[in-house]
């Protein structure tokens, strides 16, 4: 009789605490790891390792599944990078709790501030509820090729509590703030794993209106965050611009140190005020040097735009004559787009680019053209404005070309954050921050413009193998990063480790081979949407509760993930209890 139900044989063990490598075995029985090292006796399954690379399970937690997570079992692109937990909730938006009256407006938040369309969010929902607790019951109802967890969105909650003074950022009544209070600490207590909110106007309806949690007034969020504390548990998101951030900031530790739960933060670097980042790392790490949990997300690479003949947007989607063309068949698009007549009236302009149309999509020094394995930090004399002035063309004839590649998927890359210098060095430096972990990835979401939910991928292969441009990390630091440290840092404390009594959450990653693919837009939305979706090479086997998910990125059919409801200890609190 079979000892073990899964046995990985003699791969190169990545444990997730930052350890050095090791050559060994994994064995499974009943979802956990009951050993590591040598192994004797025999698995149900084995699967040779010899060569490759053997992981915890990543913990991504920055997504946007909240929608995708009712209509499919597949929580791609992150299943697809190694993920095999996923935190969704983030940012403040959500679809629950939500009266009926407020569907449409929960609907409009999600598809203006991620990039979501609405024709797929209205096929997509059945909405069978209202309150956060059946919420989380109908997302439970279907299985998923991973674990995921969710958390109470600020703008859901204030428009539940507040009708439509909450949506048009009137201030909260101490009633209301009582009443958005008592709705998250049920939440929490029904399993959300913590609370999230918006105070950046990039954050916007469909409609053009801010966010209704952009001027949230202080005491408002204090009594949310202390009813996680009397709830006991729960961990607070925040994405703001820090327009005053040394007063915004006060304001958050002020609320960590009277809630006493952790909260962690979105940091970039912003092009306009490119050394800001270093001033609220200062900040942060002051708070942790007083005992307050306060954390900084951040991303392994530049936050940046896709654009191709099929994104939602790219320098000549707002010309009629484009407009026009993209209603033909791709094959007679592409020919029309290759005269010379048609081109020469698509450049034609009546006035010069404006806003975001001049400072990105006709940017043509910081747009750069993606190789089917596209470098995310690319060089200034590759950009399509350098390759333009080399080969003595108009720009907007390379980008368009550049479009036209691969028969028509080319796509180009505009950076907007992250890469104020041309250069990684800044993100090296958060990334190396004691009280940063990697986030930011936003899988599910900005679906026609953004394709981040790589990073897992892109840490591994770009820092520790493939970059040029400067230092580079450690695997075993990397693996830890998104792993261990992620999953402890929402309280998911049972995974992220390679060793007995943990999940067995597991990546088999053939290094070497290891890839990324460039973007596709793909069309396999409800209501025929498209996204854009980045592909990996590399994997050769993913594991999602002792059941093989993935081999070779291909699915097995086994849908073993499942709602994680509220925090999980280590395994050697659970022996002690």
């Amino acid at each position: 009789m079979p000892t073990f139900d899964l046995i990985v044989r003699g791969g190169i063990i990545v444990d997730g605490s930052g350890s050095e490598p090791f050559t060994g075995d994994v064995a499974v029985h009943d979802g956990q790891i009951v050993a590591v090292g040598r192994v004797g006796g025999e698995g149900k399954r084995e699967l040779d390792a010899d060569g490759l690379l053997v992981t915890p399970g990543f913990v991504d937690i920055h997504t946007h599944y909240d929608g995708q997570a009712l209509w499919s079992e597949r929580l791609s692109p992150s299943s697809w990078h190694g993920v095999t937990t996923a935190i969704m909730g983030n940012c403040g938006v959500g679809f629950a709790p939500c009266r009926p009256t407020d569907r449409n407006m929960l609907v409009e938040l999600m598809e203006g501030v991620e990039d979501i369309p609405g024709a797929v969010l209205s096929e997509g929902l059945d909405w069978r509820w209202e309150t956060f607790p059946q919420y989380l019951d109908a997302l439970e109802e279907r299985p998923h090729d991973i674990d995921f967890a969710a958390q109470i969105p600020h703008g859901a909650l204030r428009v539940y509590a507040m009708g439509s003074r909450g949506a048009r950022r009137e201030p909260a009544t101490a009633p209301d703030c009582a009443l958005m209070a008592q709705v998250a600490r049920e939440a929490i207590s029904a399993g959300a794993l913590g609370f999230s909110t918006s105070r950046t106007l990039n954050h916007r309806t469909s409609t053009g209106d801010p966010t209704p949690t952009l001027t949230a007034a202080e005491d408002e969020l204090l009594a949310i965050a202390l009813a996680l504390r009397d709830a006991g548990t729960g961990v607070l998101q925040v994405v703001s611009d820090f327009r005053d951030a040394d007063v915004e900031f006060a304001m958050l530790r002020r609320i960590v140190e009277r809630s006493r739960r952790p909260l962690s933060l979105s940091l970039v670097q912003s092009h306009r005020q490119p050394e800001a980042y270093r001033h609220l790392l200062e900040l942060i790490r002051a708070a942790n040097t007083a005992g307050l949990p306060i954390k900084a997300q951040v991303c392994g690479r530049g936050v940046g735009i896709v654009l191709g003949l099929d994104t939602s947007l790219n320098p000549f989607s707002d010309r009629p004559l484009f407009r026009e063309l993209s209603k033909l068949p791709p094959s007679d698009r592409i020919s029309r787009l290759r005269e010379a007549s048609i081109r020469a009236k698509l450049f034609e302009r009546t006035h010069a680019p404006r806003g975001f149309a001049k400072t990105v999509l006709h940017n043509w020094d910081n747009l750069f053209p993606m190789a089917e394995t596209p470098d995310y930090e690319p060089r200034r004399e590759d950009s399509v404005g350098a390759l333009a002035r080399a080969q003595g063309r108009d720009p907007r004839d390379v980008a368009l070309d550049c479009m036209l590649d691969r028969g028509g998927e080319g796509l180009l890359y505009a950076p907007i954050l992250n890469y104020a210098g041309g250069c990684f060095d800044p993100l090296l430096e958060m990334l190396r921050h004691p009280d940063s972990i990697p986030g930011l990835g936003d899988g599910g979401a900005h679906v026609g413009m953004i394709s981040d939910g790589s990073f897992p991928t892109h840490l591994l292969t770009h820092w520790t193998r493939d970059r040029s441009r400067g230092e580079r990390l450690a695997i075993p630091w990397v693996v830890r990063a998104q792993s261990a440290r992620t999953a402890q840092a929402v309280g998911l404390e049972d995974r992220g480790v390679l060793a007995p009594g943990y999940r067995a959450d597991l990546n088999l990653i053939d290094y070497a081979g290891l890839r990324l693919c460039a973007p596709r837009v793909v069309a396999d939305l409800p209501a025929g949407g498209r996204r854009l979706l980045q592909r990996a090479e590399g994997y050769t086997a993913t594991v999602v509760a002792g059941e093989i998910t993935y081999e070779n990125g291909e699915p097995t059919g086994a849908l073993p993930g499942k709602l994680v409801r509220g925090p999980k200890p280590p395994p050697e609190r659970r022996q002690g209890a």
